[in-house]
């Protein structure tokens, strides 16, 4: 296969700088939270949170033994192109980021009912783990620009995306977020986490605009339904690994797509864990 060198190098290093690397509004936000914090548990469980990542960044390996799964979003600017070539390049990108990190072996082998049961064991090739499909959107800049997400296990057994009768109030609908954050953070285990919501039409959408939210979310501000969440949860007072404290939820990051006339809203709300948003972007 004749791959373009160049967009394979790109992809692979950012893949492994996502699931090695905290951005820095994020450890800004962790060092927020460790200066309010009032319980010494908590407080010494999120300094080693930052240890680790101070350690991962500077090793260029995995924050966590779960690495993750990749999930990718492609923004293409108005002038852009993308090819078939150029997809085949970030696959093998992604491929030879998983083999670099390194990624742990999860790709399970066999067919449709192989995998599901998992029978037939694990391939010991990192770069044998398939990313989700990817998203695509047009953005106004001229460029083309890949997000790379690691995305672990806990989070998506703790995530829920379901219908919420919504009696034309959105306060029913952030009280349902709230009651799913609060259940599924409490079950969590590696807190402080990130609330990453969507809210669409249909299923496929409200997760894809829940993979939006983590894409575009920042740690430096939050709408105000972003913080009605985020500070309801905390009351909660789950904590750091559950041990109590200000701060189970650092943000949470919510994107509301186009709504159709119906009873019901369909909302997806995943609890990334606290290493995640493992995410790290590139021009190609």
């Amino acid at each position: 296969m004749d791959y373009d060198e160049i967009i394979v190098n790109k992809v692979c290093k950012t893949l492994v700088r996502a699931g090695s690397a905290f951005l820095p509004d994020k450890m800004a936000a962790y060092e927020r939270a460790v200066q309010r914090e009032t319980n010494e548990q908590a407080k010494w469980t999120m300094e080693m949170i930052l240890q680790n990542a101070l350690i991962a960044e500077k090793n260029a390996s995995p924050l966590c033994d779960d690495t993750g799964i990749p999930h990718l979003f492609l923004e293409i600017g108005p002038d852009r192109a993308v090819t078939g070539r150029i997809m085949e390049s970030i696959e093998e990108g992604v491929k030879q980021g998983l083999r670099t990190l390194p990624g742990r072996p999860m790709a399970v082998r066999g067919d449709d009912c192989d995998r599901i049961s998992q029978a037939l064991g694990m391939e010991e090739d990192p770069g044998a783990l398939k990313s989700a499909p990817i998203l695509i959107r047009t953005i106004e800049e001229d460029v083309i620009r890949l997000h790379v997400m690691m995305f672990g296990g806990g989070p998506a057994i703790r995530a829920k995306t379901y219908r919420v009768f919504h009696k034309h109030s959105v306060q029913t609908v952030l009280d349902e977020i709230v009651s799913w954050a609060t259940d599924s953070t409490a079950l969590l285990g590696c807190t402080p986490c990130t609330i990453a919501v969507g809210v669409g039409r249909s299923h496929y959408e409200a997760a894809s605009l829940m993979l939006q939210a983590l894409v575009d979310g920042t740690y430096d501000r939050q709408s105000s339904m972003e913080k009605e969440i985020t500070d309801r949860v905390n009351a909660a007072g789950i904590g750091p690994l559950g041990l109590g404290g200000k701060t189970t939820v650092l943000a949470t990051f919510m994107k509301v797509g186009p709504q159709r006339a119906s009873g019901v809203r369909i909302v997806c709300m995943r609890p990334c864990c606290c290493f995640e948003p493992r995410i790290a972007a590139v021009e190609l």
